[in-house]
């Protein structure tokens, strides 16, 4: 019988199972999204880690989401943000609403940490059903033109203003690992399909 997991703080104890879970829910890009985090962390980037923990005997991690270090350049002043990636979801426990739970509490860690914006690159779809929106919408850009305007996510936490607008500008890390937006091919096929989408019905 499934239980509800439970959400804390990872602890030092939980590393390598949170290794272990990204890889297996990132499946063939698994071992670069576990080794680019480790960067992050190794660093001193990363603000809050957070996880998913079966509350039964055996305790195991079914979840991991981490937020880190960002900047949004706004014409004021340079703002600190938060980035959200990875999250992370047991392959057998997909689609129990972990993933939705530990978006929520990583938006509420991150408005307890005083962050004004979070901003993830992820599936329009999925996120846009759990309250992020398009940075557009803001005028909160992408880093790169490779991330996908629709993919550009953002949530808006308390401490926002409304001349906090502009470019986000993630950590040399992400630029190091190659870890930002997509590349050719899959950039070229996730256009097509979001081409195909906006082309209005034909009539019958």
């Amino acid at each position: 019988m499934e239980t509800t997991p439970v959400i804390r703080p990872q602890t030092p104890q939980d590393d390598d199972a949170v290794a272990r879970l990204v890889a297996q829910a990132f499946g063939d890009e698994g071992t670069a999204v576990v080794d680019v985090w480790a960067d992050v962390v190794a660093r001193g980037l990363d603000r809050a880690q957070l996880v998913a923990v079966e509350d039964d005997d055996e305790g195991r991690v079914v979840g991991h989401v981490g937020l880190s270090h960002g900047w949004l350049d706004a014409r004021q002043a340079l703002v600190d943000v938060l980035v959200l990636s990875p999250l992370s979801v047991a392959p057998d426990r997909q689609a129990a609403g972990i993933g939705t739970a530990l978006l929520a509490a990583a938006v509420a860690e991150a408005e307890r940490l005083g962050a004004p914006v979070v901003v993830l690159e992820g599936d329009p779809g999925y996120y846009s059903r759990r309250g992020w929106v398009p940075g557009a919408e803001h005028g909160i850009e992408a880093p790169s033109a490779r991330i996908l305007g629709p993919a550009f996510q953002v949530v808006l936490l308390d401490g926002h203003e409304e001349w906090m607008t502009g470019r986000v500008v993630y950590r040399e890390v992400w630029w190091e690992h190659d870890a930002t937006g997509l590349r050719d091919p899959h950039l070229a096929q996730v256009e097509e399909v979001l081409t195909r989408r906006s082309r209005p019905a034909a009539p019958r």
